[in-house]
C-alpha cells in the first residue's frame, strides 16, 4: 500500500478536487489519502477568531463566507442523491459547532490556545469528508483517535510510540482508500483537541506511512517537485529528479516550502521513498527522496534562501575561553520559543552572530539582553546588536563533499557580481554551506549562483546595448545570428535586457526579442545619461554587460559608476580609454578590484586583436619597445585610392560615402582619431601617456578644420593639384602615402610618411590596418597584426568577441 497526501491548492478548486478524485481512482493498490484544508480556509478560519476575540461582529460575514465555500464545492462536485444529503448534514453539523464556538469567543472574549486548535481543526474535518463522499468506495477515518500529542519543552509534540501503535490498529483491514484529515490531532492525556502545526498534513501522510510500512509517500502539490531554486525568481529553475533525504531535509529547513521539514524524518528511519507530484500535472514526472541517489556530476543540487532575516550579533571580551556562553544563548532562546536557523562564531570566540526571521528580533534582543544583563552591566559584554533586512541562502548537495573549491567558488562567484557576504556557515558534512546577503541583493545572489554552478541550462550574460547606429545595428543582427548556435554548441544565452539610442531605451529583465528591436525602441519612453545610468545600475541583474557602441564622451563618463556596481563594460567608443590617464587608470583598476572586465579592443583596428595580443606579450614577461602602425582605415582607404583619375577631394567624399570615415571627415584629416588609437595602444604597452604629448604632422592645413561643414567641402578641392603633383613624385619614385604612428622611447607621433616597395607598409590594401610590435622577444623581426581596420560589420564582430570573452566560453 502507499500513502497519498493532498494539499490545500489541490482541493481548493472544482477543477483541482475532481483531478484528486481522478487519480486516486486511478490507483491499483490500497491507498491511504490525507487531505488538507480547502485552499485558504485555515487562514480564513485564523483570521475570523481574531474578528470575535476583537468583539468585531463581521466575524459572521467571515464565518458565512467559510460555510458558503463548502457548500458551494459541494454543490459543484456531489451530485445530487442520498450521499450528498447525509454528507450536507455532517458538513451543517460541524458548522453549527463552529459557529457556536466563535460566538462564545465573541462574548467572552477569550481565545485560548485550546479553542484556538479546535477552530482550525474544523478545515480538515469539513474538506476531508466532502472528499470522502467524492471518491468512489472511500471511508472516513478520524485522525483524532490515531494522531496522538503529548507536552514537552511546554510545547505540543507528536507521541510518536502511542501514534504508531494506534494507526496500526486503526488500519488493520485497509480498504480501497482510506480518507483521513491532516493536520489534526488530540493531547495523548486529556483528548483534547490539538494539531500538528502548519504544514501539519504532511506530517500526518508521513506518520501513517512509516507506521504502516508503506512502499510510497506520494505528496500531491501545486509544483512539478523541489526545483533547483524558487521558480518566481530564477526563470531557468527546473525540477530536480532525485533527492536524497539528507539534501530534502536542508532544501525544506532553508525555505523550500515544498515539504514540511518534519515530514522526512519518520520515513527516512524506514527508508520509504518519498514522491513529489503536481495534481495540476499528473503526468510529471516529479521529484523522488530516498536513500540511494543515482550518481550526479553536479556538486550542488539545489538553492534555498529564507527572506527576512535578522542576524544578531553577542559579542563581548567576557565571551573568550568562557564555557557556557553559547548554552546560555540558546535555552534562553529556546525557552521563549524563538527559532535560531543560522549560528556563526569567530573563532577567536569573542562573537556569534545568529539568525533569526524578522519577526522574532526584537524579542530575540530583550531575551539575550535580560540573559547577559550583569555582563552588560559590568562592560563584559556589549548589548545586543541588531542588523535587520537581510536574506539568508543555502546551497545544498552532498556532492559538495567529494569536490574541493565548492567555498572557494561561490564566494569568488558573489565577489565578482558585487554580492558581500555578512556571514556564513558550513558544517562539516560540507552538505550546505549556508550564508547571509543584502536582501537587497537576494534576486541577484540566487542567479549567479544557480548560472554559475551550472544548475541553469545556459550560462546566462545579460547585456545593456548603447547605441544602434552603424557599428549597434550590425552587433544586433550578429547576436540575433548567433544566439541559438551559442546555446547548442557553447551552453551561453547572452540576453539583451536593455537597449538605448540617443533618444530613446527600453528595459525588459526577462529579455528583448532582437527582431524588430528598433522599432520597439522608436515607440520607448524618452531617455537621457540620468535614466539609462539608473536602469542599468537599478536593475541590479546578475552578469551584466554595458555594451557602448556609441563615440560619446557622456556615455564614458558612466562606466566608472557601471564598474562599481560590478557591470563589465565592452566599449566601441575610444572616449574613456583615450581620455586623461587618470581616468584611464582608474576604469581599469576598479574593474580589476570588482572582478568584472573593461574591454576595448575595437578602440584599434576594429576586429583586429591588437590590444589582447599585447596584453599576452605582456602578462607573459615581454616588454613592448617600439610601436610602428597604420591605424586609419579612412585615411588608408583615401591614399590607396588617389589616383591621376581620382583626387585627393573625391577619396575623400568616397570614403563618406562607403561609411569609412565619420560623418564629419575632418575627425579623420585631423588625426584626432589615429592619435587616440595611438594613446590606447602606448598605455596598453605600458607606457604613460597623454592627447597632448603626441606631435602630429598634419597633411591638411589648419584653415580647413575651421568653419562649416559645407565650407570644408566646397575648398577642398583646392588641394587636389598639389596632392597630384606630390603624387606623380611619388610614384615615380615608387613609393606610397601612409599615415604612420609611431611610439619609441617615449616619444609618440603621427605622420604622413612615404614608404618604399620594401617596407611592411607599402602593400597594404583598402582601408586594413597594420602594426608592427617590437619587444624584447620580438626585436629582429617585429610581429605583424593586419587586417581590416575599418567597418561597421567587423567593429561589430570585434564587440561580439569582447563579449564571448567575458563569457570565458
Amino acid at each position: 500500500m502507499k500513502v497519498l497526501k493532498f494539499g490545500g491548492t489541490s482541493v481548493g478548486s472544482v477543477e483541482s478536487i475532481l483531478s484528486v478524485k481522478k487519480i486516486v481512482e486511478a490507483e491499483k493498490e490500497p491507498v491511504v489519502v490525507v487531505v488538507s484544508a480547502l485552499g485558504g480556509i485555515t487562514d480564513k478560519l485564523i483570521k475570523t477568531s481574531k474578528l470575535a476575540l476583537a468583539g468585531d461582529l463581521s466575524y459572521q460575514s467571515e464565518f458565512d463566507e467559510i460555510a458558503g465555500r463548502h457548500h458551494q464545492m459541494i454543490e459543484a462536485v456531489i451530485p445530487s442523491g442520498e450521499k450528498k444529503e447525509r454528507l450536507l448534514e455532517t458538513i451543517d453539523a460541524l458548522l453549527d459547532e463552529l459557529k457556536s464556538i466563535y460566538q462564545g469567543v465573541y462574548l467572552i472574549r477569550d481565545l485560548s490556545p485550546k479553542t484556538s486548535a479546535a477552530i482550525v481543526s474544523y478545515g480538515e474535518r469539513l474538506s476531508s469528508n466532502i472528499v470522502a463522499v467524492l471518491i468512489d468506495g472511500a471511508k472516513w477515518f478520524d485522525s483524532r483517535t490515531f494522531i496522538k500529542t503529548e507536552i514537552k519543552s511546554g510545547r505540543q509534540l507528536l507521541a510518536s510510540d502511542l501514534t504508531h501503535e494506534l494507526v496500526k490498529q486503526a488500519f488493520v483491514d485497509l480498504p480501497k482508500v482510506s480518507l483521513v484529515p491532516g493536520f489534526i490531532s488530540t493531547d495523548a492525556d486529556s483528548g483534547e483537541v490539538t494539531n500538528l502545526g502548519r504544514g501539519g498534513s504532511d506530517y500526518t501522510a508521513s506518520i501513517i506511512a512509516a507506521a504502516l510500512d508503506a512502499s510510497f509517500l506520494e505528496i500531491w502539490t501545486d509544483v512539478d517537485g523541489f526545483m533547483t531554486a524558487d521558480p518566481k525568481v530564477i526563470s531557468t529553475a527546473y525540477t530536480i529528479n532525485e533527492l536524497s533525504y539528507v539534501e530534502a531535509m536542508e532544501l525544506c529547513n532553508f525555505g523550500a516550502k515544498v515539504v514540511y521539514p518534519p515530514t522526512i524524518y519518520p520515513v527516512c528511519v524506514k527508508n520509504i521513498p518519498i514522491l513529489i507530484k503536481n495534481t495540476f500535472n499528473p503526468s510529471g514526472k516529479g521529484t523522488v527522496i530516498k536513500s540511494d541517489i543515482a550518481e550526479d556530476q553536479k556538486p550542488i543540487k539545489g538553492i534555498s534562501s529564507i527572506n527576512g532575516t535578522t542576524l544578531i550579533t553577542v559579542s563581548g571580551l567576557s565571551m573568550v575561553g568562557v564555557i557556557g556562553v553559547n548554552r546560555r544563548i540558546f535555552s534562553a532562546l529556546a525557552n521563549n520559543g524563538i527559532s535560531v536557523f543560522l549560528v556563526s562564531q569567530a573563532s577567536s570566540e569573542n562573537s556569534t552572530s545568529i539568525g533569526v526571521r524578522d519577526a522574532d528580533a526584537d524579542a530575540a534582543c530583550e531575551v539575550l539582553n535580560a540573559e547577559f544583563s550583569k555582563e552588560i552591566e559590568t562592560g563584559a559584554m556589549y548589548r545586543m546588536t541588531a542588523e535587520s533586512g537581510l536574506a539568508t541562502v543555502a546551497i545544498v548537495g552532498e556532492n559538495m563533499k567529494h569536490t574541493p573549491g565548492i567555498a572557494g567558488k561561490l564566494f569568488g562567484t558573489l565577489g565578482r557580481s558585487g554580492i558581500n557576504v555578512i556571514a556564513c556557515a558550513q558544517g562539516a558534512s560540507e552538505t550546505n554551506i549556508s550564508f547571509v546577503v543584502d536582501g537587497l541583493f537576494l534576486r541577484k545572489t540566487l542567479n549567479v549562483i544557480h548560472d554559475s554552478f551550472f544548475l541553469s541550462e545556459y550560462q546566462v550574460l545579460n547585456l545593456f546595448l548603447c547605441g544602434v547606429g552603424t557599428v549597434g545595428s550590425s552587433l544586433i543582427a550578429q547576436l540575433a545570428q548567433q544566439s541559438e548556435k551559442l546555446k547548442k554548441e557553447r551552453g551561453l544565452k547572452l540576453k539583451v535586457v536593455g537597449i538605448a539610442s540617443g533618444h530613446n531605451a527600453m528595459f525588459d529583465r526577462e529579455g528583448i526579442s532582437l527582431e524588430n528591436c528598433r522599432e520597439q525602441l522608436a515607440h520607448s519612453a524618452p531617455s537621457d545619461l540620468n535614466r539609462l545610468r539608473d536602469e542599468v545600475i537599478g536593475m541590479n541583474i546578475f552578469n551584466s554587460v554595458f555594451v557602448d557602441c556609441t563615440a560619446s564622451s557622456d556615455v564614458a563618463g558612466l562606466y566608472q559608476e557601471f564598474l562599481e556596481h560590478n557591470i563589465s563594460v565592452v566599449a566601441a567608443n575610444k572616449a574613456a580609454a583615450s581620455s586623461d590617464y587618470a581616468t584611464y587608470q582608474k576604469l581599469k583598476s576598479t574593474a580589476r578590484k570588482r572582478g568584472v572586465k573593461f574591454l576595448f579592443e575595437t578602440n584599434v583596428g576594429a576586429g583586429l586583436p591588437i590590444i589582447r595580443t599585447m596584453n599576452d606579450l605582456l602578462n607573459s614577461g615581454d616588454k613592448i619597445l617600439k610601436i610602428e602602425a597604420v591605424l586609419s582605415g579612412t585615411l588608408n582607404f583615401i591614399f590607396n585610392k588617389i589616383s591621376a583619375d581620382v583626387p585627393f577631394s573625391e577619396t575623400v567624399r568616397l570614403a563618406k560615402e562607403e561609411g569609412y570615415s565619420e560623418p564629419d571627415p575632418r575627425v579623420d584629416l585631423s588625426g584626432k582619431d589615429v592619435i587616440r588609437k595611438l594613446v590606447i595602444l602606448a598605455r596598453e604597452a605600458g607606457y604613460r601617456i597623454e592627447q597632448s604629448d603626441v606631435e602630429k604632422h598634419l597633411f591638411v592645413p589648419d584653415s580647413f578644420f575651421r568653419g562649416t561643414l559645407d565650407e570644408f567641402w566646397k575648398n577642398l578641392p583646392s588641394l587636389d593639384a598639389d596632392f597630384e603633383r606630390r603624387r606623380k613624385v611619388l610614384e615615380s619614385e615608387g613609393k606610397r602615402w601612409r599615415f604612420v604612428s609611431r611610439y619609441e622611447n617615449g616619444k609618440a607621433s603621427v605622420e604622413l610618411c612615404e614608404v618604399g616597395r620594401e617596407h611592411p607598409f607599402y602593400t597594404l590594401e583598402g582601408s586594413n590596418n597594420i602594426i608592427l610590435l617590437t619587444t624584447e622577444r620580438y626585436k629582429e623581426y617585429p610581429m605583424q597584426i593586419q587586417g581590416y581596420g575599418a567597418g561597421a560589420g567587423v567593429t561589430a564582430a570585434g564587440v561580439f568577441a569582447d563579449i564571448m570573452s567575458i563569457a570565458n566560453v
